[in-house]
């Protein structure tokens, strides 16, 4: 597995959703996973192809006793500008509140946080790590745990803080992004959440995995698929009807 690999993926959603453009300048939200390391790597590669764009690194720092120190030593190799924004947010969702379910809170406080740093940079997009199986997995955790057909977009713009958010690793698949940073080396930092291991996505990434197995991965490839093609969706509306997209 190699980079190039990786970069046809991100090409095709950057100009299919119009993710990029020249005079951008954006920050990868660094968590210290896999995904977001590739994308930072795979980012600064794209910068000889597609448009002009500067590029940076935010990591939030909640607080749980991560060390970051490999991310600092990566992107200084690769010459990015790389900052470590330190939070409490680990002591408010775990301490002082005591979330039952802290994925959703956690989630949206570190979003905040990024928003606040990349306005203080004058940084105009936020990438995001995404792929196409979270894709995937967003969309049953919508219809089993909230029981409605959603899932997040390639673009999306947050209006409070005037940040587009963008995923250009959407059409990319989860097993090449491990392939490729474990063959290259590439640094990742152990999440410490203690909900890391038993979340619903946690589930509902072993369920596909396991219809994966019984059906020799017709399971993800399907839901992928209806994903991307919507065309294919035939739902009701009130009237019994079927809804328009």
């Amino acid at each position: 597995m190699d980079m190039q690999q990786l970069l046809s993926p991100l090409r095709r959603a950057v100009e299919e959703y119009g993710m990029i453009a020249d005079g951008d300048k954006i920050a990868v939200g660094l968590s210290g996973g896999k995904d977001s390391t590739a994308l930072l790597a795979a980012l600064a590669a794209f910068r000889r192809f597609g448009p002009k764009y500067e590029l940076c690194a935010i990591t939030v720092d909640s607080g749980a006793g991560a060390d970051y120190s490999p991310l600092a030593d990566f992107c200084r190799d690769l010459d990015i500008q790389y900052v470590v924004e330190k939070t409490d947010i680990y002591e408010i969702v775990f301490n002082i509140r005591k979330e039952k379910n802290p994925c959703s809170l956690c989630a949206k406080m570190r979003r905040g946080a990024l928003a606040s740093v990349m306005n203080k940079m004058g940084c105009n997009k936020l990438a995001l790590g995404h792929h196409a199986d979270d894709v995937a997995e967003t969309l049953l955790m919508s219809l089993i745990y909230e029981g409605r057909l959603s899932t997040f977009k390639p673009v999306s713009f947050m209006s409070r803080t005037g940040v587009t958010v963008i995923r250009p690793f959407v059409l990319a698949d989860e097993k090449d992004i491990a392939a490729l940073v474990k063959e290259t080396g590439m640094p990742v930092v152990k999440n410490p959440c203690p909900a890391d291991t038993d979340s619903r996505r946690r589930y509902i990434k072993e369920l596909i995995r396991t219809l994966d197995r019984e059906n020799l991965r017709i399971a993800s490839g399907n839901i992928k698929r209806a994903i991307f093609h919507p065309e294919r969706n035939s739902l009701w509306g009130s009237d019994g009807d079927p809804v328009k997209n």
